[in-house]
């Protein structure tokens, strides 16, 4: 039986891979940290199938301790301080545990390499943020980075360092530049997932406006279910390797809203929108879309859910809450 770690298991991308794997056979483990001891809703399904280690990505005494005691064939690094947004407020904090975390999974899966004479294979969560307001449309592999946020700044850090760790001490990492991924299972503070919940607040009666920022900023939306399976498709390649995932098209912010309103039967959607200047980012992308031919090509890896498809799952999951919550708040 595989064995593989994963750090931010109790996000969205941690729960549906750690759901994966236990259908391919893994033993899945998760490192968790003691604040987030408590908000495992999205493993719910699955916790008594998992083996979860109190750790920190900003702690690498932690990681070595859990690393050495599991022995693990693959990590998957997907912890991080992942929201853009609070990274202009916290970009001390998004480097320390989105940048140097990343390089603390690396040397505690390089110290067991020159303990034990082998290393586990690390998947490092990338991100389509390295491209920044590139003038290359759609970007690929060979698109140069420029990251115009503190996040992207962080984990351009953790990606040049893979690269490092790859070539000066043999380790086995690849990284998954990775598109917008959304779904039921996204944060709340994230504005796919702030939109749908308030469509559903809207529909039922609860709210009347969403306030937005930049509504024509365009991004390549996939569905993270499809994701997370290419991750693990990654690490079964004979060398390591890096390969931008997305669908290869973009919608807008606006778009987005219309497609949830869209999916409830509501046409009339731009008078429930507001637009609000604290929502803008001080240096937006206008368009990130992948061309994601090299992981069609080599991995055999296409989305296979519609855009109009995740966005209505995702507003039917809130309204569905909100009823849930609203019947028994009235019992």
């Amino acid at each position: 039986m595989p064995t593989a770690l994963i750090t931010g298991i109790t996000g969205q991308d941690g729960s549906y891979l750690a759901e994966y794997l236990l259908s391919l056979g893994y033993e899945v483990h998760g490192i968790v940290r003691r604040t987030s001891l408590s908000n495992l809703e999205r493993l719910r399904s699955i916790v008594d199938r998992l083996v979860l280690h109190e750790g920190d990505l900003s702690d690498q005494s932690s990681l070595n301790r859990v690393i050495y005691q599991i022995k693990p064939d693959e990590i998957y690094n997907l912890a991080a301080q992942s929201h853009v947004h609070t990274s202009w407020s916290e970009p001390v904090l998004t480097g320390d545990v989105t940048g140097l975390g990343a390089v603390r999974v690396y040397e505690a899966a390089r110290s067991l390499q020159q303990e034990y004479g082998e290393s586990p294979r690390i998947y490092q969560a990338s991100t389509s943020e390295l491209f920044g307001d590139s003038t290359d449309c759609p970007q690929s592999e060979e698109t140069p980075f420029q990251p115009h946020s503190p996040y992207g700044c962080a984990k351009l850090y953790a990606h040049t360092a893979a690269k490092v760790y790859v070539e000066s001490f043999d380790l086995y990492i690849s990284c998954g530049i990775l598109f917008n991924h959304e779904s039921p299972r996204r944060g709340p503070q994230f504005v796919t997932r702030k939109i749908t919940s308030s469509v559903a607040r809207i529909v039922l009666g609860i709210q009347s406006r969403i306030k937005l920022g930049n509504l024509d900023a365009r991004r390549d939306w996939g569905y993270a279910p499809d994701f997370v399976r290419v991750m693990h498709r990654m690490l079964q390649q004979p060398e390591p390797d890096d390969f931008v995932i997305g669908t290869g098209t973009s919608h807008s912010v606006a778009e987005f809203v219309q497609a949830a309103f869209a999916s409830q039967g509501v046409t009339d959607w731009e008078r429930h929108v507001e637009i609000d200047p604290k929502f803008v980012r001080p240096k937006d992308i206008q368009e990130l879309r992948a061309n994601p031919e090299k992981a069609k090509r080599i991995l055999g890896w296409e989305p296979e859910t519609a855009f109009e498809d995740w966005v209505a799952e995702m507003v039917q999951a809130d309204k569905a809450s909100l009823s849930g919550a609203i019947k028994q708040h009235t019992q």
